[in-house]
């Protein structure tokens, strides 16, 4: 399956990019994106093979997210946050999680912050939550067939709701600088009944599938995915500046940008910077990937050493897209070009909270042997 799904990954890079533009155009993914990303498993990557997913390894599947992101930034980003959401399923009973995944052609996403108020009910004989709330932040929903969100509840729970998306009301408020065709607008949800059994507890619930990616951390995984979007779009940024500098002679230069010395070494350090971030990435996952094969739970050492590759890697990768946009000139400035696509999401990889620089002040008390809070970790 891990072939299977970093193939399918190159063979939809063509549909992906073709149809960049049309995404960002239009503030979401076009159905024809959906439909080739959905058709190669990058919408479900961590759905247990127990529940007719293909359970693919960390490590294949941030391959896969930067595969998609070098085609387009938002389309890396959709797979990123349906795959990951995906992994909820291995805390569902398996009634549930046949009602939600055994269909391949399901897509989930959704958002994990308790945004939403439950109220215990009984509804048709099943006891379960009156559901009230609203999400920023809702990448993809709009092509989600399933839509989770949090929600506090009153029985002193948080819990993660499974919603249809009949439920679920989208609001336009997803006008951004970057990322704009991840449609992650607001969603919300009014009394919608979610049966208990469709609900569970993150940090609490024990996953129902013994699986290695059942028992990877969470929040752990989400956040290596979030910066391996940035590794593809900062790739893809590198790759357009070469094209670019091999054929442009800048106005009043006689040579070509591929021959300006100042281009050779800026280059040189950002090709540098993107392969260094990206070993650390993955070879932190990697390292924890192997002890939970082992039935060992990731240390809190090896948790520590993604959750710093993956901020270090959102940081770098901005860095290096811009880089790339400020030595291809003016080339860079049109729509033509997507290297300004590139830099503008790769700015919003480290604006997400499991990315973001703040983090390097949790990671360092960490680092120091100091107390800190790594409920997220």
């Amino acid at each position: 399956m891990t072939s299977a799904v970093l193939e399918g990954a190159e063979a939809v890079a063509g549909v992906v990019e073709a149809n960049a533009a049309d995404a960002e155009r239009g503030r979401r993914l076009p159905p024809a994106t959906v439909e080739a990303l959905t058709s190669a498993g990058l919408m479900r990557m961590c759905v247990p093979a127990a529940y007719g997913g293909p359970e693919v390894d960390p490590l294949t599947m941030v391959r896969a997210i930067a595969a998609v992101a070098h085609a387009d930034g938002a389309a890396g980003w959709c797979s990123m946050i349906a795959s990951t959401t995906s992994s909820m399923s291995a805390f569902l009973p398996a009634e549930a999680a046949a009602e939600i995944y055994a269909d391949p052609s399901v897509v989930t996403g959704g958002v994990f912050a308790p945004n939403g108020i439950g109220t215990s009910v009984s509804a048709d004989g099943h006891d379960g939550f009156s559901v009230t709330g609203r999400w920023p932040w809702g990448s993809g929903t709009q092509h989600c067939h399933w839509v989770l969100g949090g929600a506090r509840c009153d029985d002193d729970t948080f819990r993660l709701c499974w919603f249809p998306q009949s439920a679920v009301v989208f609001h336009d408020t997803w006008y951004t600088s970057g990322m704009r065709g991840s449609g992650s607008l607001d969603y919300s949800v009014d009394g919608a009944f979610v049966p208990a059994v469709r609900t569970m507890q993150p940090g609490v619930s024990a996953p129902v599938v013994d699986a290695p990616l059942a028992r990877f951390p969470n929040f752990t995984l989400l956040a290596a995915g979030v910066a391996a979007v940035g590794v593809g779009v900062a790739r893809r940024a590198l790759d357009e500046l070469v094209d670019i500098a091999e054929g442009k002679r800048p106005q009043f230069s006689s040579r070509t940008l591929a021959q300006s010395g100042f281009t050779q070494v800026e280059l040189s350090r950002a090709e540098g910077q993107w392969r260094a971030a990206q070993a650390f990435l993955f070879d932190s996952l990697g390292e924890a990937w192997e002890s939970v094969q082992r039935r060992a739970a990731a240390t809190i050492e090896q948790r520590t050493a993604i959750r710093l590759a993956a901020v270090h890697a959102a940081t770098v990768n901005a860095e290096v897209a811009d880089t790339a946009f400020t030595l291809a000139g003016g080339t860079a400035v049109y729509d033509t070009s997507p290297l300004g696509r590139c830099a503008r999401d790769a700015h919003v990889v480290t604006q997400h909270i499991q990315t973001a620089p703040k983090l390097h002040e949790t990671i360092g008390k960490l680092l120091l042997g100091q107390d800190a809070d790594t409920a997220m970790f």
